[in-house]
């Protein structure tokens, strides 16, 4: 398996040395192109003018003249060249490298290649002129004319070694620079890499402890570092902090659950225990058999409820489940139910509704308990012959209902867990034996599965549970 280094590393090489390649080869075609049409510029020039000094001489007299083999010798040596005189024929009349009867004299030109000189005004060409040279060279044909006709044609031509070692020399130079830029860029590359890679090798670490029971292990990001990789550590913590928070509710959860059903199967046991092996009296039978009565409907309790949370828990309810009803018809059914804890706790009740029904599209049996649950609470939590609160009003599309009860204060530490599973005030459990701390857990999860939110104020000794429901005409 690669690593990111090598990725990274391999992927930069190859795109550099494509790029050296390509540009290369780019610049040596485009100095091969203005070298060659420099040099062929170059003997054009040159032909014409050995040409129209050939016609001039030729008029006066004879191409022998001691004055045109003097030009024509200073001309080849000042272009770096060399120029054949041609007759009509094709005969080799002079050389500028041998004035004076050069080796090629007597020599006949092809016959092809003269005709094309001569009937299109001239030509260019690269490559070996046979029996005159026997190296490559650019070469230039140029016809010599007069006022009325033409009577030969002159050939200048120079090696193309000289372009080529140009050529060579510009490829060494490029060579050299590009073996330097590529070992800067392979330094430059491992220093990077290794710096970026260090952030994932850590955070690999991070994870591998994490995944291994340590649930503080967090990923560092050190200064410098790029914005994606402080996102990717952001990321990671925030996942580790949420895992690390449902792992000790889990424990929690496990705990609670572990306590709850301990009290009450002890109790059970004791009482069953004591009546069959007759340490409890049989006139007490019946006492204690109803106590025993109680703790199993408790039990039945705490797993109906259970129960419940696992089908509400991260689930919406469906559109089909959901009808149009009247919720102040709704909270004062609820309401009518706890009468007789009321009279017996001589609570003060105040309800305060519109005027008008305020109908909402909900699961009508959800609300009935969600109410039911804070009246409960609101009702348990109240001391005798305080107020009791019911209230609904409406505004910006929402139902707003609302349930209080006047008491103890709910400490501001305290108010973001009582939606908690299994939560209590009373950490001893000493109180409220028939409670489980799940009532508003069950309340928070059937308000947000409608897509809405429940909210709880606790201040001056009154406590207001708050939810919203859509408002619907």
């Amino acid at each position: 398996m690669k690593t990111s280094f090598s990725r990274n590393f391999s992927t930069i090489a190859m795109i550099l040395l494509l790029a050296l390649t390509v540009l290369g080869t780019s610049f040596q075609v485009l100095v091969k192109e203005y070298l060659t049409d420099t040099t062929i510029s170059g003997l054009k020039q040159d032909a014409q003018v050995i040409a129209n000094l050939a016609a001039a001489y030729s008029a006066e007299g004879s191409l022998t003249n001691k004055d045109f083999l003097l030009n024509l010798d200073v001309a080849a040596q000042v272009t770096d060249s060399n120029a054949v005189i041609f007759d009509e024929e094709g005969h080799v009349l002079l050389c500028s490298d041998a004035l004076q009867g050069c080796k090629h004299q007597g020599l006949t030109l092809n016959r092809e290649y003269r005709d094309k000189v001569l009937t299109q005004g001239g030509d260019t060409a690269t490559g070996v002129i046979e029996g005159l040279y026997e190296e490559h060279r650019y070469v230039v044909a140029v016809p010599i004319q007069n006022e009325t006709d033409t009577f030969g044609f002159v050939i200048v031509s120079t090696p193309t070694a000289a372009t080529a070692n140009i050529l060579n020399k510009i490829s060494n130079i490029f060579l050299t620079t590009a073996v330097f830029v590529v070992l800067i860029a392979v330094l430059a590359v491992s220093i990077f890499a290794r710096r970026e890679s260090r952030p994932l090798r850590e955070m690999a670490r991070v994870a591998n402890a994490f995944g291994h029971g340590d649930l503080n292990a967090r990923a560092r990001v050190e200064d410098g570092s790029s914005e994606e990789m402080e996102e990717l550590a952001l990321a990671f913590n925030n996942m580790a902090s949420s895992l690390q928070k449902s792992e000790y509710q889990r424990q929690e959860f496990v705990a609670n659950v572990s306590h709850e059903l301990k009290t009450p199967m002890t109790t059970i046991s004791g009482y069953v225990d004591g009546i069959l092996d007759g340490t409890i009296p049989e006139s007490r039978h019946k006492h204690y058999l109803q106590i025993v009565s109680d703790e199993t409907k408790r039990l039945s309790r705490l797993v109906r409820s259970m129960l419940d949370i696992s089908q509400l828990q991260d689930q919406e309810i469906p559109e089909e489940k959901k009808m149009h009803f009247d919720l102040e018809e709704c909270a004062g059914q609820v309401l009518i139910t706890f009468e007789k804890k009321i009279n017996d706790k001589h609570l003060d009740v105040d309800v305060d509704f519109p005027e008008h029904p305020v109908y909402t599209f909900a699961n009508r049996d959800s609300i009935t308990q969600v109410i039911y649950n804070l009246i409960d609470n609101a009702v348990k939590f109240c001391p005798e012959g305080k107020q009791l609160g019911l209230m609904i009003r409406e505004g910006g599309g929402k139902a707003y209902i609302s349930v209080s009860n006047e008491g103890d204060t709910i400490p501001a530490d305290e108010l973001p867990l009582v939606f908690d599973r299994f939560h209590k005030l009373d950490k001893s459990r000493s109180q409220n034996r028939d409670g489980w701390g799940l009532g508003l857990y069950i309340v928070k999860t059937i308000v947000c599965s409608h897509g809405e939110n429940i909210s709880v104020t606790s201040r001056d000794g009154k406590t207001e549970f708050t939810f919203t429901m859509p408002l619907v005409n």
